[in-house]
């Protein structure tokens, strides 16, 4: 079966690209049906060596990875695509415990879902993962001012026009999804973000899972920083109330 094809060639070639990796021929032909009928610039693959190959040709915005390969499975496809991708990856998985989907994410998705799914739920998650505004406001500036390109903090530089972070002049490597909840966590420094403020400031006020997912995130962030889990530099604690990034005010 063949994806149907839009009648805007224009919006073809501006629409977000997503690539769906699942070796159910047809669960992934479903999901490709209803992302194209979303608008999306759809391609397919049923292995993970198919799946890295098409990605370094396709450059997917998205990639819609199962957990459950044959050969090279989804964790080392995952893995290996962080190497040289920063696209969102959310991972299918057909297991229910724990420990399986915290594997998946922490070999660098950005979310997950759980087979059966709904194709509308999977596409409603692709589209709150698109929505992500890729700029950041400064809460410093005024309505006259440019909006903050970069933010310094203990060492910590942000380039919000380039994307990147560095810590004592060394570059960071992040997911987009680590990097906006740094983002979210250094707009004002020394404030506690909750999980569901995170959530809400990284995910979208329509994303609804595991709310654990933030903690994943944070570890990710740490590890990566070089943060000491117990004298953290940059992400601390704040118990029974969330996550802060600079001194608490006074």
């Amino acid at each position: 079966m063949t994806i149907p094809e839009t009648d805007d060639a224009a919006a073809r070639q501006t629409a977000a690209r997503v690539l769906v990796v699942d070796d159910e021929k047809p669960l992934a032909e479903v999901v490709s049906r209803y992302l194209h009928r979303a608008g999306y610039d759809v391609t397919q693959a049923h292995d993970g060596l198919q799946a890295l190959q098409l990605a370094r040709s396709v450059q997917p915005d998205v990639v819609v990875l199962d957990l459950n390969l044959p050969g090279r499975d989804g964790l080392e496809v995952c893995r290996e695509l962080r190497e040289f991708s920063d696209c969102y990856v959310l991972m299918l998985t057909a297991r229910v415990e724990e420990v399986d989907t915290l594997r998946g994410l922490s070999a660098g998705a950005d979310d997950y879902v759980t087979k059966p799914f709904s194709p509308r739920e999977l596409v409603a998650r692709v589209e709150a993962m698109l929505r992500r505004p890729r700029e950041v406001v400064s809460t410093e500036t005024t309505p006259d001012e440019e909006p903050a390109t970069r933010r310094e903090l203990d060492g910590m530089v942000i380039d919000f026009q380039n994307w990147q972070v560095s810590v004592d002049g060394e570059p960071v490597e992040l997911t987009r999804t680590e990097f906006d909840v740094l983002a979210a966590l250094t707009v004002t420094p020394g404030r506690v973000l909750s999980r569901a403020s995170l959530i809400l400031e990284v995910w979208g006020d329509d994303w609804s899972g595991d709310d654990r997912l933030v903690d994943v995130h944070i570890a990710h962030l740490r590890r990566k920083l070089g943060d000491s889990a117990s004298e953290p530099r940059f992400v601390r604690t704040v118990r029974g109330r969330g996550y802060r990034v600079g001194d608490a005010p006074t």
